[in-house]
């Protein structure tokens, strides 16, 4: 019954899609859309503004093509950065008039080596690497002004030439057109050259410099209308001979331009410069529509006088009509298109609601028939699910009562330690105040009393953190000043600070702040900010206590310049039980976590901001007044000085760091085995370096990084190591030395508080010795120890027994292994060589002289020196007894510089001379 089911569903979700697909086909394909940049040079005068309303018509014709425009406002720096950003953009052409040929040059073959085409319109480049250019010849628009004064105008006298832009591409190409079309014509000659840089005010400002030349000009030629009508102005102006002709070029159409200028007889003529607008756009989408184009797109001209600017007048007054009507038709199009859509819509809606008609009557059909076997298995399911449901209930009610009972079990189980803490706490404070056995234990007992203010202060937190997290701790505020406290605080930490040189200030601009806050709670706040700042100060640093009042708010800031944290770990650092890399070995990593949440219950907050070794700012804010408390949260107790003092203490004493002095006594024994502890647990650090400094030489290091620097600079005989260490940890620590090797002989032992045999087996995989968890029995420690120690002696003297069987002893060690075999062989090839030395040795194998003879004393106990000579010996009495050479060819095969040396030598190990060893049976 599922699967027909199945089946019906399947029927009609396709009749559904055959109808909607069906409605859909009617929709006419999109025109394909392009995106077509526009970098003009400059946009503001009429000539140019006339080029982009050309293209906006031309494109009216392409719907769905949309046209990004910049204008660069004559600056080419501008210009290449606004055409960076259309590439950027990812346009499909580019169309570009460039505002100078050399700085746009490489910008635009960027684009066209990227495959973008580029269309150069009326400024060329001074490159070939572009698609296609569109605009008039200037140097012909230049040419046919001149002839037309020879020709047309029967023009003869002196002739004043306004150019454009200096060192412009057009200025250039009209001017020596220009002089090129009258050169012809004997009357006419340029009596002087003006730049108006294009604009009409800088052209009468030029022109008011060469007053004496313009009196007896007759004709002024100027490079665009917009400068000639500048000159019709200054020579109006100096009422000078109206009868001086003026041309111009553009003959643009429009109020104030080149046309309407000749049709008011301003100008005796323009020669027409053709924008070419329309001619970019409509090569653009022969190129975009891969259809025929030309490169070179050369615009044609003629220069426009009386006898036919009212005939271009009406041209332009056409096509702007033509124009209008091609918008006002597109304006019917897109109406008509939304008219499309609309019934488009409706015929959609039509469709869907038939089908969903034969839909829904097919699935009353189908409900009818199957309800009846549907409602029974209903009936059935709802009662599965009900028993369902009353056995969750009652599976929720126990789990709820079993983690009520684990919690109370764990608050209660806190609180139980409260109490032999306390019973562990007062006698071991009457010891310490006992003169006899402070000087026997005064050591030991220090460590166990800062311990138990570590543990006291742990329950307490856990015990806090779980009233918190399950909603039973209630806020109790009270007003108070909050100066008083904090510098109360603040002065019980001094003592810590100064034992490290450590400037710890409190600044106040007021001497009292009456704030709403419960003394018992933020005094936990402050001081777990104040003990941290402590622990991650250094010697000689700074920490400032401050408060201060914004608006509303009340600020408590801690600021210390210490080791600091990433913007990583700033982020996590109250989420409880995190610890920063710096901080794992310090804390719990609970403290900031229920500062944090303390802080909440006051309606404050706490932030903070770090930068790594530059330190760090805790900033605690408070409300003023007390409207935020409700009147369950609010008190009017007075400040338990005593609770304070007690407080201080649980967080202060965890501060005091151990006396880690080492005695020497100069008449002490030298001590022949040395031990390197690694651990960055101040206390346990001191406890082991005291405990195995009565039988070894021992060297401590506090980090992974240190403790590798000491393993070989003093190459201890065993390495006591932590597991957890900040940086490089115990099994990285342990893997680099035991591959290393100048160390890999030295036996390691872990310490951790990882105790799963997963954990131990991981940490005997990284080559470790010996792997013991904490806590640990000090002798059964030492007795590791001593079992490394003794196992090395007796592979030392195991090998060394028989110092001429190389290469057959089995080390423990691989590397160590190798080292020995190298060794030997190495000293094997050169008994002969009088002159072998440490040295050679050194150099052969690849190690330092210092590291070679710590490593050969370490594995043979016994010298480089000795062992050379021991080896010459043997290999001597062998040959005195196997072979048929003489003393003499014996000392020089050995290695001995003369036979009587070898002599004495030999005497001195076995007892007689060579020949009465040789003549023995």
């Amino acid at each position: 019954m599922i699967k027909r089911t199945f089946s019906f569903y399947n029927t009609i979700l396709l009749l559904l899609l055959a109808g909607i697909c069906l409605s859909g086909c009617v929709e006419k394909k999109k025109e394909q859309e392009y995106l077509i940049g526009f970098s003009q040079c400059v946009g503001s005068d009429l000539w140019r503004k006339n080029m982009l309303e050309e293209m906006k018509m031309e494109l009216s014709l392409h719907s769905g093509t949309r046209f990004i425009y910049k204008d660069a406002d004559g600056n080419s720096k501008r210009q290449v950065e606004q055409v960076k950003q259309m590439l950027e953009q990812r346009v499909d052409l580019l169309i570009i008039s460039p505002n100078e040929a050399q700085p746009l040059t490489p910008v635009v073959e960027e684009a066209y080596r990227k495959g973008i085409p580029v269309i150069v319109i009326d400024r060329k480049t001074s490159s070939d690497l572009y698609t296609a250019y569109v605009g008039a010849d200037n140097y012909q628009i230049g040419k046919m002004a001149g002839e037309y004064l020879g020709t047309s105008l029967k023009a003869r006298g002196n002739v004043i030439e306004i150019m454009g832009l200096p060192g412009s591409s057009p200025t250039i190409e009209r001017q020596r057109g220009f002089a090129d079309g009258i050169r012809k014509f004997e009357g006419l000659h340029i009596s002087k050259q003006v730049y108006g840089d294009w604009l009409k005010e800088n052209a009468e400002v030029e022109l008011l410099k060469i007053k004496p030349e313009l009196k007896t000009a007759d004709i002024v030629f100027a490079h665009n209308d917009v400068m000639a009508s500048g000159a019709r102005r200054i020579i109006d102006q100096l009422q000078l001979n109206r009868s001086v002709k003026i041309i111009g070029i553009d003959a643009l159409p429009g109020k104030g331009a080149g046309l309407e200028m000749v049709g008011n007889g301003l100008l005796n003529a323009s020669v027409l410069y053709p924008t070419g607008g329309k001619e970019a756009i409509s090569t653009a989408f022969k190129i975009l529509n891969k259809e025929p184009f030309s490169k070179d797109n050369i615009l044609g001209s003629l220069v426009i006088d009386a006898s036919n600017v009212e005939l271009m007048k009406l041209q332009w007054n056409k096509i702007s009509s033509q124009q209008k009507d091609i918008e006002r038709q597109q304006t019917l199009l897109d109406e008509q298109k939304l008219l499309f859509k609309d019934q488009q819509l409706i015929l959609n809606v039509t469709i869907i609601t038939l089908v969903l008609a034969v839909v829904l009557g097919g699935l009353a059909f189908y409900s009818l028939l199957e309800n009846r076997k549907i409602n029974k298995k209903l009936e059935a399911n709802n009662k599965e699910i009900l028993s369902q449901r009353n056995q969750l209930i009652e599976m929720s009610e126990k789990a709820k009562l079993a983690t009520e009972a684990k919690l109370n079990f764990f608050t209660n189980m806190s609180h139980e330690f409260r109490t032999p803490l306390t019973l562990i706490l007062s006698p071991l404070e009457d010891l310490l105040k006992e003169e006899k056995i402070k000087v026997i234990a005064g050591t030991n007992l220090k460590l166990i009393h800062k311990n138990v203010f570590r543990l006291l202060r742990l329950i307490n937190q856990l015990i806090e953190y779980r009233k918190i997290e399950y909603e039973q701790m209630k806020i109790k505020a009270s007003p108070n000043n909050l100066v008083a406290f904090v510098k109360e605080i603040t002065d019980s930490f001094q003592h810590n600070a100064k034992k490290n040189n450590i400037d710890l200030r409190f600044i106040s601009p007021q001497p009292e702040l009456m704030v709403w806050f419960d003394a018992n709670m933020l005094d936990k706040v402050i001081f777990n900010l104040l003990s941290n700042a402590l622990k991650f100060t250094g010697t000689n640093g700074i920490i400032v206590v401050a408060i201060k009042q914004l608006d509303e708010f009340i600020y408590v800031e801690v600021e210390d310049n210490g080791a600091g944290m990433t913007s990583e770990e700033a982020t996590h650092v109250f989420e409880h039980f995190y610890q920063t890399e710096a901080g794992s070995t310090k804390g719990s990593g609970l403290g900031l976590s229920l500062s944090k949440e303390l802080m909440r219950l006051h309606h404050g907050n706490i932030v903070v901001e770090s930068v790594k070794g530059k330190g760090t700012k805790f900033r605690v804010s408070l409300l003023s007044g007390e409207m935020h408390f409700s009147p369950e949260e609010k008190r009017q107790e007075r400040l338990d000085k005593k609770e304070l003092y007690e407080h201080a203490r649980i967080y202060t004493t965890d501060l005091d760091e151990p006396e880690e002095t080492t005695t020497t006594n100069a008449l002490s024994p030298l001590k022949e085995q040395s031990v390197l502890i690694i651990e960055d647990n101040p206390d346990l650090r001191s406890y082991l370096s005291r405990k195995l400094s009565v039988q070894y030489e021992v060297f401590t290091a506090n980090t992974g990084e240190e403790g590798l620097i000491a393993a070989y600079q003093e190459v201890p005989d065993l390495i006591l190591s932590d597991v957890v260490l900040p940086g490089i940890s115990g099994k990285e620590l342990t893997e680099k030395l035991k591959s290393d090797l100048r160390t890999s002989h030295i036996p390691i032992i872990l310490l951790t508080a990882q105790g799963s045999v997963a954990q131990q087996i991981n940490g005997m995989e990284s080559m470790a010795d010996a792997y013991i968890v904490k806590p640990f029995n000090y002798e059964y420690l030492l007795a590791n120890v001593r079992n490394l120690l003794k196992t090395r002696e007796l592979l030392k003297a195991h090998y060394t027994s028989d110092i001429s069987s190389s290469g057959k002893m089995q080390v423990s060690k691989s590397l160590d292994k190798k080292f020995l075999n190298d060794f030997a062989g190495i000293v094997e090839e050169n008994l002969g060589n009088e002159n072998f030395s440490v040295d050679d040795i050194s150099k052969a194998i690849g190690i330092s002289r210092v590291q070679l003879y710590r490593k050969v004393k370490a594995l043979l106990d016994c010298s480089i020196t000795d062992y050379i000579l021991s080896r010459r010996l043997k290999k001597a009495s062998y040959l005195l007894i196997n072979e048929n050479f003489t003393i003499a060819e014996i000392t020089y095969m050995v290695g001995f510089s003369t036979p009587n040396y070898f002599s004495t030598v030999f005497k001195a190990k076995y007892g007689c001379s060579p020949s009465e060893f040789k003549k023995k049976p």
